[in-house]
């Protein structure tokens, strides 16, 4: 292979490179698809959550929303782009590749369910749902900007593998888990896809025409659903009724002013403040991740920029009428991994303006059968997790595991509440006695899953200087996990105040345990933490 042919090494060629580093290369196809499919799969399920949970009208959803959506995409992923472009012209290399960027995936569930459902069920009306969702970015928006400048700071003194440790707990959850069920459930379809991008994207191979092998898999897919339903068989859930209906929805709408409407959601500022001010941590936590990710893959970013950035196109999407925020995503090292360094940036945001402002995202989905695109979220979810182990000391994959814990909690309660709603109950109807008897211990893992960005980040990082035998840095994350749990930071459904307060209490009893432990060190014989780990296995 030539150097620089995958987009890895010092190319001599690709848009640009005479006067700087390249705006294109092979490799940005791969994960132009990707990620592109990614944003889109996105797209289609908030696209979903508007019409059928919400029962917003098509007129603000394809009308006001989505072209709203596309103009913040655009900007967000224009402005990481020449993010990447200036770290690669600073550095002289053409192997950086761009922060990929789009809607915060967990606040698209957050602000519907627990903002916008609730607040349309209570009033009967879909808009003021859209309103409390509009304030509810707009202050998120500010926490953002402001909360960039503390940000580098808390990156310093948190371990790394508290950072990629509950980054990865994300992953391994959220990320990775629902395409890997749908995948094995249309395994035709679904399973075939997902060899097809593992032997490019980790054996190396390549496809005829040097096609990217998302691309790739998705045509696979592509032919699969609409040959069986030539047949007569339904195979990744494709229809004629439903690409005619597509088609004809197709049209032109710009995003527009949407001030009156913001201010308008204020008048539900109690329940807003209720997730607002946690949600904003839990971003600045999340954005901190990412970016350390990114640095350990090899791209440096300033985090303060990073963070601002979020909140202004986030902000200006706010104002055109988008109610989800806009984030930093998870996936770094994986878009690089398959090649993709600056264009894919560009290319992805200004498709996606398009596809939103012509109202084709509709089209896209019935054209490609979701089975098709889960693959590759699934690949991200891998490669993530296993960052977390490959980029850190290997004393420290214990400390990872436990902060993997509060995303496993709050996946699993995630999927019991769903199940238990499904069948028209919840979980306090059943009856916690009742689920314990059965194995479920509901409460312990609504308790251990609240804010479980924070959560893990929080044991994790406990747990790293107490391997490192620096008890006095573990004292203070464990005072930090009192604070935090005593105001519903973590632990907790809602901010307030003594929210779990005997979990506090056990936080800060194992702060002060720990601190006496540093005390009590330079007093104690150094003993090498692989020698107590032989003994507590004897």
């Amino acid at each position: 292979m030539a150097a620089g042919a995958d987009g890895t090494g010092p190319a001599t060629s690709g848009i640009g490179r005479r006067h700087g580093p390249s705006l294109w290369v092979p490799g940005d196809w791969n994960a132009f698809f990707g990620f592109g499919t990614n944003i889109l799969v996105n797209l289609l399920v908030l696209t979903g959550l508007l019409r059928f949970v919400l029962g917003m009208p098509d007129a603000i959803t394809f009308g006001r929303i989505l072209p709203a959506i596309g103009l913040m995409l655009c900007l967000s992923t224009a402005y990481y782009g020449w993010l990447a472009y200036r770290l690669a012209a600073a550095t002289g290399r053409n192997d950086v590749c761009a922060l990929p960027s789009g809607i915060s995936v967990p606040h698209m569930f957050i602000v519907v369910f627990v903002i916008m459902l609730p607040i349309k069920l209570a009033t009967g009306d879909p808009v003021k749902a859209w309103e409390a969702g509009l304030a509810w970015v707009f202050i998120q928006s500010f926490i953002l900007m402001i909360g960039g400048f503390a940000a580098p700071a808390i990156r310093r003194i948190t371990p790394r593998a508290a950072l990629l440790g509950t980054l990865a707990g994300v992953s391994v959850t959220f990320i990775a888990m629902r395409p890997a069920l749908e995948l094995i459930t249309t395994p035709v379809i679904g399973v075939v896809a997902f060899a097809i991008i593992l032997l490019a994207w980790f054996g190396g191979l390549r496809y005829p025409g040097r096609l990217p092998a998302g691309l790739v898999a998705i045509l696979f897919g592509m032919g699969i659903a609409w040959g069986a339903k030539l047949f007569g068989l339904d195979i990744g859930g494709v229809s004629g009724p439903g690409l005619a209906a597509a088609l004809h929805g197709i049209g032109f709408s710009v995003p527009l002013p949407a001030l009156g409407h913001v201010f308008s959601g204020f008048d539900f500022i109690g329940i807003i403040l209720v997730t607002a001010i946690p949600f904003g941590i839990y971003d600045l936590v999340e954005a901190m991740d990412n970016v350390e990710s990114a640095e350990v893959a090899g791209d440096p970013y300033p985090t303060t920029r990073v963070l601002t950035a979020d909140g202004v196109v986030s902000l200006i999407g706010c104002l055109m009428g988008n109610p989800f925020i806009n984030a930093v995503y998870i996936g770094h090292p994986g878009w690089k991994a398959m090649g993709g360094r600056i264009g894919y940036s560009f290319a992805t945001g200004a498709v996606i303006l398009l596809l939103c402002w012509l109202n084709l995202v509709s089209l896209l989905s019935s054209l490609v059968p979701v089975v098709a695109i889960a693959p590759i979220l699934l690949y991200i979810g891998m490669l993530i997790g296993a960052q977390a182990f490959q980029e850190t000391p290997h004393s420290h994959a214990p400390a990872i595991v436990l902060a993997f814990a509060p995303h496993l909690a709050a996946w699993a309660k995630t999927l019991i509440d769903g199940a238990l709603g499904a069948a028209g109950t919840s979980a306090a109807a059943v009856g916690l006695d009742k689920l314990g008897q059965a194995g479920v211990l509901y409460a312990g893992l609504g308790i251990l899953g609240e804010g479980a960005i924070l959560g893990g980040l929080v044991l994790g990082a406990i747990t790293v200087f107490i391997i490192e035998r620096a008890f006095a840095k573990a004292a203070a994350f464990a005072l930090a996990g009192a604070v935090l749990t005593f105001f519903g930071f973590m632990h907790g459904p809602a901010v307030g105040v003594a929210v779990t307060p005997g979990l506090a209490l056990a936080y800060a009893m194992v702060a002060g345990l720990l601190y006496a432990a540093s005390r009590s060190l330079a007093a104690a014989p150094s003993t090498p933490p692989a020698t107590h780990a032989a003994a507590a296995a004897e």
